[in-house]
């Protein structure tokens, strides 16, 4: 008797089994680029690192304090041109990328768990179809057992 079905395993299951989580450092690629893209890469990461604190937020804050007194004196216009240009944009940007940064970190945690749980399910599934080969082993050798029962009590037809 033939087996009774014919596992095919997904492609995708080789390439979860050889790979990792993608992570954002991952999709920077520098390691790939030409020597200037490096360059470039390297110090802009640098400077996010250093902007993106609360501690720059704090000093740049501090900063636009000094400008506030020059522009309470020039009057309401000036103001609110100091309110949305040099205090929201220097204050806002680093308290930005704090935020952008630990959203990052919560989105890479996120990828590495959603993998973990790939790989579960990846290794339960194939626990599953080696438990159905066996029952289909067990199932065929029930069924050859049965047919050679029946041969043995059935007549044979004479011609």
């Amino acid at each position: 008797m033939d087996k009774i079905f014919d596992y095919a395993q997904h492609p995708r299951a080789d390439e979860l089994a050889k790979g990792s989580p993608i992570k954002t450092a991952d999709l920077r690629k520098v390691d790939q680029a030409s020597g200037l893209t490096r360059f470039n890469a390297r110090v802009g990461l640098r400077v996010t690192l250093i902007v993106g604190t609360m501690w720059c937020a704090y000093l740049f804050g501090f900063i636009a304090l000094f400008a506030l007194p020059s522009a309470i004196k020039q009057g309401t216009f000036y103001v609110v041109v100091w309110i949305s240009s040099s205090f929201l944009q220097l204050v806002l940007l680093p308290i930005i990328i704090v935020g952008q940064n630990i959203q990052a970190a919560a989105a890479d945690k996120r990828s590495e768990e959603t993998y973990k749980d790939a790989e579960a399910v990846l290794a339960e599934a194939r626990a599953i179809q080696s438990h159905l080969e066996a029952q289909d082993g067990a199932i065929t050798n029930i069924i050859t057992h049965l047919e050679s029962l029946v041969a043995a009590i059935e007549p044979t037809p004479t011609a």
